[in-house]
């Protein structure tokens, strides 16, 4: 248990200092961009973070287009960063300590607090578990460590998704340049964890602290911290331009020139997340209508439109210029075929369309959320539930598959909770007709008591449970690793020991999931340049001379596929077995006879 304590003592430090210089580089901007109509200190420390975020990928990314992207080069940034921030400190307190105290909390608010507290709890271990999500093995990580090897963005065609934006990729290369492939998590902890502590602070000010707790808690239980995925990085780029459009859109009746500083923001924001996926670009029809309502200056358009390209420019032009398509490989049926094929391109569409599935129930409420009084009282919530009209819609129409909702899922989260109240209270109104006596004097208040209490004691076993299940994932011994490894990476065993032996060349079959553990590059995907159907490895003969020919050393694959193939005795002429272990098999390519 010391280990483990000291092992997440070590990370943490690590998000700590990390999480200072991304706030001094963004309060430093921030402070600049004017005062606010409905200021909120706490939401704005949030957005300032959020902002060095941002600041991070974009200095990062110059880096990596000059091949600096070094250990020094990230040292040099985040002690830049953390001076920034030691000098803005004491003016910090200053305001912090200047606030006027909030009243005294209720006996519900109380609870609600505890209540996210204890969904909280589980999320601050998950990061420190070692990679083993899916994405994040094959081609999250992989990228990542490429970068952070060679100090430059390069084009890694043995990967499945070569040309995609990998703006918030950046900082797990950076990540892993002064730490472990843990670190990594908690960059996308951070999104998570920033996001979460924004829609808490909206629902403080545009609902109240109950239901400001309910979706905090909703979006915090949703998201995912045991991985190194990109979606929670663009969710949270995502509420931070919808939160600096709609402070845009309060300031620009009463300071035009602070309001067009607060659309900038939101551009920029916006393109930090069209710089880390594809999708994110589907918010930019409503966003553009939104400011086009009461913004037509060609002027301000201009900066807007400068921010938004500044952090995504790089990856949609090198695209266009090396491959015909901005948005390779989505766009190949409108710009031409590269690197994929149409057989790719149907395979790619099929595989999203076999996951199309409901999002997390704990949403489902959100249509309900017009029928609550707050649609009607607050511009903002009105606002909100029309983003979140037009992300279901988008996603309905395109995908279907609920991790492309995840960029929604702060608001929708917020808006939400609207309509849990809504439910609940038809529920509660027909049980008080139903139950006449339920509205005697003081009942209902002892009922919720009961109810609450309950509640809270249901999920602290629940959150007990599943903290204790994400402290048995912490690995912070080589010997503890290698077990968790070998339990949850199909194939980890095999391509652990083929990047240990192998000197040559190796190409895997149906282990895409295990590559980040295999030889840095390894080749072999369903999709792309190295897909499967273009290496058949029957008749034996001519696949090993191919593969010969082609520097191959060895070939990987799961018991299945081995079992097939070793049926044929041609197969067993050319391949020797190299090694086997949790369901899966390494063979040497045997040269071919004089």
């Amino acid at each position: 248990m010391f280990e483990k304590l000291t092992f997440a003592a070590a990370h943490y430090a690590a998000l700590a200092i990390f999480i200072a210089a991304c706030w001094g580089f963004g309060r430093t901007l921030f402070a600049r961009l004017g005062g606010l109509v409905h200021p909120d200190f706490w939401l704005e420390t949030a957005m300032t973070t959020a902002l060095g975020v941002g600041i991070f990928i974009c200095v990062f990314q110059a880096l990596g287009i000059a091949g600096l992207l070094n250990l020094p080069g990230v040292l040099l940034t985040v002690a830049v960063g953390f001076a920034a921030a030691c000098v803005q400190v004491p003016a910090w307190l200053r305001q912090a300590r200047a606030l006027e105290p909030g009243p005294s909390l209720s006996w519900v608010e109380k609870a609600a607090l505890a209540a996210l507290a204890l969904v909280a709890l589980p999320t601050l271990l998950a990061p420190l578990a070692p990679p083993a999500a899916f994405d994040e093995l094959m081609y999250h990580l992989p990228y990542a460590r490429q970068v952070a090897q060679s100090g430059t963005l390069g084009i890694h065609e043995w990967l499945r998704y070569p040309w995609f934006p990998y703006n918030y990729n950046l900082l797990y290369a950076g990540a892993l340049l002064v730490g472990d492939d843990a670190l990594p998590h908690f960059m996308n902890g951070l999104a998570g964890w920033l996001s979460v502590w924004m829609v808490y602070r909206l629902g403080v000010q545009y609902l109240n602290r109950v239901l400001a707790c309910a979706a905090a808690a909703i979006w915090l239980g949703i998201g995912d911290y045991s991985n190194a995925l990109i979606d929670m990085g663009v969710a949270l780029f995502i509420v931070s331009a919808w939160i600096a459009l709609w402070w845009w859109n309060e300031s620009h009746a009463a300071q035009p020139a602070h309001g067009a500083r607060w659309l900038a923001l939101a551009a920029f924001f916006l393109g930090l997340a069209a710089g880390s996926k594809y999708q994110a670009l589907t918010f930019l029809p409503l966003a553009a209508w939104f400011v086009i309502r009461r913004e037509r200056r060609p002027a301000v358009w201009a900066v807007g439109l400068l921010c938004f390209l500044l952090p995504c420019v790089y990856w949609y032009a090198r695209n266009a210029v090396m491959t015909g398509d901005p948005f390779n490989p989505i766009g190949a049926k409108v710009f031409g075929f590269s690197n994929w094929n149409l057989a790719d391109y149907k395979n790619q569409v099929d595989d999203v369309r076999a996951h199309a599935a409901l999002p997390n129930f704990l949403i489902w409420p959100v249509v309900l959320a017009p029928f609550s009084l707050a649609w009607r009282r607050s511009p903002a919530v009105h606002a909100a539930i029309v983003f979140c009209a037009y992300s279901l819609l988008v996603w309905a129409l395109t995908s279907r598959y609920p991790r492309y909702m995840t960029a929604s899922f702060p608001l929708l989260a917020l808006v939400a909770v609207l309509g849990w109240q809504v439910l609940l209270g038809w529920i509660a109104g027909g049980l008080r007709r139903l139950l006449p006596a339920a509205g005697r004097a003081g009942w209902p208040m002892r009922a919720g008591g009961i109810a609450a209490g309950l509640f809270l004691a249901v999920l602290a076993a629940v959150s007990f449970r599943h903290t204790t299940r994400e402290l048995a994932k912490v690995s912070p011994t080589p010997a503890a690793r290698e077990a968790f490894l070998r339990a949850n990476v199909p194939g980890y065993a095999v391509m652990n020991h083929v990047r240990e032996h192998a000197k040559g060349r190796v190409y895997q079959i149906a282990l895409s999931e295990a590559i980040y553990y295999g030889p840095n590059p390894i080749w072999g995907d369903t999709l792309g340049p190295w897909r499967y159907p273009d290496f058949p490895l029957l008749p034996g003969a001519e696949a090993a001379r191919r593969f010969t020919g082609l520097g191959f050393e060895a070939i990987v694959m799961p018991d299945a596929v081995a079992r097939t193939l070793t049926a044929h005795e041609d197969f067993n002429r050319h391949f020797a077995l190299m090694f086997e272990q949790d369901g899966a098999k390494a063979y040497r390519i045997l040269p071919p006879a004089p």
